[in-house]
């Protein structure tokens, strides 16, 4: 039967300004306004589906239009979202960004209270078909003990994604709550793997992760590419060269990809490799998905 990977976690609108010159404060800035579809699971959720993984998505839309909107449009992209909810009085979850005239993050602001819905109890009621996936994959959208649920539950290789600062504590937290911490893999970038573990060095901060129950970790390092670790070794990746249109989506597509990459059989840290390719496709993009991915090869 063809694998099947669950991917749990935060779908929104996203709002993307990029400037058209040096940012000025308190200022009106000229530029170019983009809208799509988003969020973390959403996006890697996306990316899967248009490189031909069987992909679910267990999200919670708000009972809005945008609601509408990101439901039907996943659909159409080949995701299926029976598992997920609409909650009719809650709005969806928006996500804006405003970004510097080389396409880099300046800052952001997400709106995402309607994934507080995603309980343990909410995915308990799910346990049965989540059960039979063969990958999952979460966002840190989701609470501290949603993902403390996932780690007790389940069997499949769980794969997390830190989305913020802020937010990545939650994986940290839960992994030194769990009866037996394990993880197959955390995905962070360089300021939340340093924010998470208090630590000066990306080194630094992957041994802290080993050492908290986290077998493989990915620390995602910009424009100096990507640091792999295991317990037993250790590889640093550099980008790959492109012309960088925007930054969102970059990590997602780059999990995407490493998830992708392991479900073909490819042995760590050779998956980083292609999570880079997939990287490489989303910064040369207006948008957080692009279906250019689909086009690259293993």
């Amino acid at each position: 039967m063809e694998t099947l990977i669950s991917v749990i976690g935060g779908a929104n609108v996203d709002l993307s300004a990029t400037l058209s010159d040096a940012f000025i404060a308190s200022d009106s800035n000229p530029g170019h306004v983009e809208i799509c579809y988003g969020g973390v699971a959403r996006n890697i959720a996306h990316n899967l589906s248009l490189l031909g993984a069987r992909t679910q998505l267990l999200t919670v839309f708000g009972g809005d239009l945008f609601g509408g909107l990101v439901h039907d449009h996943c659909r159409q992209q080949g995701v299926d979202v029976h598992l997920s909810e609409r909650v009719q009085e809650q709005r969806t979850g928006v996500y804006l960004c405003i970004n510097n005239h080389g396409g880099e993050m300046i800052a952001a602001v997400a709106d995402t209270d309607v994934i507080k819905a995603i309980t343990p109890e909410w995915l308990s009621k799910r346990s049965g078909e989540i059960s039979l996936s063969d990958y999952v994959v979460a966002d840190t959208n989701i609470g501290e003990n949603a993902i403390l649920w996932l780690m007790e539950n389940v069997t499949s290789p769980l794969f997390i994604d830190g989305v913020s600062s802020t937010k990545s504590h939650r994986v940290v937290n839960a992994l030194k709550r769990a009866k037996l911490p394990y993880l197959h893999t955390l995905k962070l970038n360089l300021k939340e793997a340093l924010a998470v573990t208090g630590t000066a060095t990306y080194a630094e901060a992957a041994q802290e992760l080993l050492d908290l129950g986290v077998a493989h970790v990915y620390i995602t390092l910009g424009a100096e590419g990507v640091y792999c670790r295991t317990a037993a070794e250790e590889w640093l990746f550099p980008a790959l060269p492109g012309e960088v249109v925007n930054t969102t989506g970059a990590g997602d597509a780059f999990l995407a990809g490493v998830v992708y990459a392991y479900t073909k059989g490819i042995d760590f840290p050779k998956t980083a490799q292609y999570g880079l390719m997939a990287a490489r496709a989303t910064l040369m993009s207006p948008k957080p998905v692009n279906p250019e991915i689909a086009n690259i090869l293993l």
